[in-house]
């Protein structure tokens, strides 16, 4: 795809793009194909408005229901399996897991994908980038490594190492660019300072996260800044089943610019699926326009985000002008703001996770926390477990605080305990802080 100078031309490449997607996974993809036969859906792609009116979404229970029904790939596949050469899964978190296969082709494309997340971060040939992660299934390990390869960056693997160890070798090989979840960032630092490790030594000098929302909340970030002297976090968000979706916008940090000349993007009210405004918070729908083997059609990702009203994204139903990047993609601001799947409503107050992560994070002394959400009668309470972020933090102090924060920000009362440091778990991989009783598992929390 050629230079890109409006959103007018913008949306003539998606266009473009969509139209070969549908003609192509209409003629052979059996997924499609009989979906769109028992809707009676006609697969001429008018215009953009068109396509999104008319074209059903697709969710994951379908997809789950589909490889149940069809294993071990299910039917969601447009060429003969001959075509496909990598297979990945998701991690299951929010239900049965899946598998995903992809063609030499929709491999490169996603690979180019995230070369836009390491153009935005300007990360390019003798950056040295090390990757804080044990290597498994998970589509964003491989594609952030193998993206990295081809633009000849000195790759330095990190899986199946204790975190003293990572650190060791971060230092030793002098990387310049770490890639991990921002909680593992932090960890990695809290490490360091038991260890007695100086990371004011460390050549880091750009941090890449991923999985959680932490890399686009301003005190997390800081948080992570702090641990790593001389570093900048950048943040980016994918799925395994639609591949690198974001990149965060080199000017505004926090602020994260879909690849539009790879997805159409769609910003809908969860409940009804009507389309927000900008500045509407809304359930964020992909078309995947260049994973043609393994297509997904206004999917239904779960993420909830902000399109910003103006600058760098759509501004009602007209086009809107440029970010100050230079990007004609939407810009989401504060990144993704959590999941449609794990929202809690606490005495009539709504709570995504990134919520309680920006409160607990903006307080002075608070490490790693955990929180405890139950039943009580028909409603749900919160509790929370926080460490002190040192040995010589006063803990009475810094639970008031906490507590104090959160009446502040979110209008709630929220019990606060202390616990001692090196308590809570920690996670390589997508964190786990939020536990969850018996009574909620039943159908009251839905994750």
């Amino acid at each position: 795809m050629g230079e890109i100078d409006s959103r007018a031309g913008l949306e003539d490449c998606q266009l473009e793009s969509l139209r070969n997607l549908v003609a192509e996974v209409a003629a052979t993809n059996p997924f499609y194909r009989a979906r769109w036969a028992a809707a009676a859906v006609d697969t001429e792609v008018r215009s953009l408005a068109d396509f999104n009116a008319r074209i059903p979404f697709t969710w994951k229970h379908e997809l789950i229901a589909d490889q149940s029904a069809h294993p071990p790939y299910g039917t969601n596949l447009t060429y003969p399996l001959e075509r496909y050469s990598r297979c990945h899964g998701t991690s299951g978190s929010t239900g049965h897991p899946l598998r995903w296969l992809d063609t030499t082709e929709s491999w490169n494309w996603m690979l180019g994908n995230w070369s836009r997340v390491y153009d935005a971060a300007g990360v390019g040939r003798g950056d040295r980038v090390f990757f804080a992660f044990s290597f498994g299934p998970f589509l964003g390990f491989w594609t952030a490594f193998e993206s990295a390869l081809k633009r000849g960056c000195l790759c330095l693997p990190g899986g199946g190492l204790t975190s003293h160890a990572r650190l060791l070798s971060i230092l030793e090989q002098q990387a310049t660019v770490l890639c991990c979840t921002p909680t593992y960032a932090l960890h990695l630092g809290d490490v360091a300072k038991s260890k007695g490790i100086d990371l004011s030594g460390s050549r880091v000098r750009r941090i890449i996260v991923a999985g959680e929302p932490g890399g686009s909340l301003a005190s997390t970030r800081r948080e992570i800044m702090d641990r790593w002297p001389g570093a900048e976090v950048t943040d980016h968000h994918g799925m395994t089943e639609v591949g690198p979706v974001s990149y965060e916008c080199p000017v505004q940090p926090g602020v994260l610019h879909v690849i539009e000349s790879s997805y159409l993007v769609e910003i809908v009210e969860p409940r009804t699926g009507r389309p927000v405004d900008a500045g509407v918070e809304g359930e964020l729908v992909l078309t995947t326009l260049g994973r043609v083997g393994s297509p997904l059609l206004r999917y239904r990702t779960g993420d909830v985000v902000r399109a910003r009203a103006g600058g760098g994204g759509v501004e009602g139903p007209g086009p809107s002008s440029a970010c100050r990047c230079g990007a004609w993609d939407v810009a989401l601001e504060g990144g993704v703001l959590g999941r449609t799947d794990d929202m809690v409503v606490i005495r009539g107050v709504n709570v995504y996770p990134s919520a309680v992560e920006e409160v607990v994070h903006s307080v002075p002394g608070a490490g790693e926390f955990r929180c405890d959400v139950r039943s009580a009668g028909a409603l749900l309470e919160l509790a929370l477990q926080v460490e002190p972020a040192d040995e010589g933090v006063d803990a009475e102090g810094l639970r008031a605080a906490v507590e104090t924060t959160f009446q502040t920000r979110l209008s709630l009362r929220v019990p606060v305990e202390v616990v001692a440091r090196n308590t809570l778990p920690r996670f390589e991989m997508k964190s786990r802080r939020w536990i969850r009783s018996a009574s909620m598992e039943q159908g009251i929390w839905t994750r």
